[in-house]
């Protein structure tokens, strides 16, 4: 066997430095000798791990020559952390930031605690300090889903166990229906919770938001995730969390005022965009569905003009049409407009 092929199943450095931690502070007197020996590593790696602990980590590591073995020189309560970078603890805030807008999952509380570990033992010469930066970074999402605790610490224990579901799920103006599915993976989209699982009743994979799963419980039927599900690939013709068979080309084209806000933004990893004439742009995608883009699309209002596909021009043409009627107002008489344009008469009731 190679010599190397050992070293793939040693201990990692944190794990070896904290075993001679524990060695010498039980005040044994550890020596290399013994120390690589319970490790099963050379003498030479024992020796840079002291060495690292000792000038890297600043811990009080002395060799006692009549006891011949390692002793701490002061009192040493706890292994202290690795030093962390500026950069990694923006990171981990960024992380906190964004979790602690979920407080209803089982991810918020240990989050918080492991950011409260880490953090409590930076160094408090850095300059940039933690109250600095969480006074200056804050996440304000629309409406986040509040999704109910319960539901999602049933469904992210079967996704880690490899447990099926059954649960009631209603669809919106719908009664609502009993599935059984293979949970494979939580998504968090646009600030709201939806499960990706195979549905026994259907065999394929179904999206569910976690808003509209009732009663969910744990069945005796085991399963692995299939190896070649990937999330990035079933959501790959989506404009959001919802998927499709078809192969749609959208082209939208923004007026000057939308295209400065549309180059701001990765929109979807196929967009393609052509600059037009007078500030505005194209804006082409490849999409399996099309309800999510067309509420997007709304959302631009008078900015925004669907060029194909004709589906899409069809069903936006029916709601503006829709629109207009909701909106119409009835004109005044024209007599009524001619006796409140007298002089001497107030323009408005």
């Amino acid at each position: 066997m190679p010599k190397v092929a050992p070293q793939l199943y040693s201990r990692p450095p944190m794990e070896r430095m904290l075993l001679i931690h524990g060695r010498i502070k039980n005040g044994t007197f550890p020596n290399c000798l013994q120390l690589a020996e319970e490790i099963e590593v050379s003498s030479r790696t024992i020796k840079r791990d002291v060495d690292f602990m000792k000038v890297r980590l600043n811990m009080p590591i002395e060799f006692d020559a009549q006891k011949k073995g390692y002793r701490y020189t002061a009192e040493v309560e706890q292994f202290p952390a690795t030093p962390i970078s500026e950069a990694e603890i923006f990171a981990l805030l960024v992380a906190h930031k964004v979790v602690s807008q979920y407080r209803g999952t089982p991810f918020a509380a240990p989050l918080h605690a492991a950011f409260q570990k880490l953090t409590a033992q930076m160094n408090r010469e850095n300059p940039l300090h933690l109250s600095q930066l969480d006074q200056a970074l804050s996440f304000h999402p629309f409406a986040p889903d509040d999704a109910d605790l319960e539901v999602f610490e049933k469904i992210s224990h079967a996704i880690g166990h490899g447990r099926a579901l059954k649960f009631e799920y209603r669809k919106p103006a719908r009664n609502g229906q009993a599935r059984k599915v293979l949970p494979y993976h939580l998504a968090c989209v646009d600030n709201r919770w939806y499960l990706v699982a195979h549905d026994l009743g259907r065999h394929a994979l179904r999206t569910f938001a976690l808003a509209r799963i009732r009663q969910p419980t744990l069945l005796a039927t085991t399963f692995e995730r299939p190896r070649d599900f990937n999330i990035a690939k079933y959501l790959k013709g989506s404009f959001g969390i919802f998927t499709g068979e078809d192969d749609f080309e959208v082209v939208i084209d923004f007026d000057a005022w939308a295209a400065a806000l549309v180059r701001e933004r990765k929109w979807h990893p196929t967009q393609q965009i052509q600059e037009l004439a007078g500030g505005g742009l194209r804006l082409t995608l490849r999409l399996s569905n099309l309800p999510e883009i067309e509420r997007w699309a709304l959302s631009w209002g008078a900015h925004a003009t669907i060029i194909r596909p004709e589906a899409l021009r069809v069903n936006l043409r029916k709601i503006a049409a829709d629109l207009s009627e909701r909106y119409y107002v009835q004109p005044a008489p024209a007599a009524a407009i001619d006796a409140r344009q007298q002089p001497g008469l107030p323009l408005f009731a």
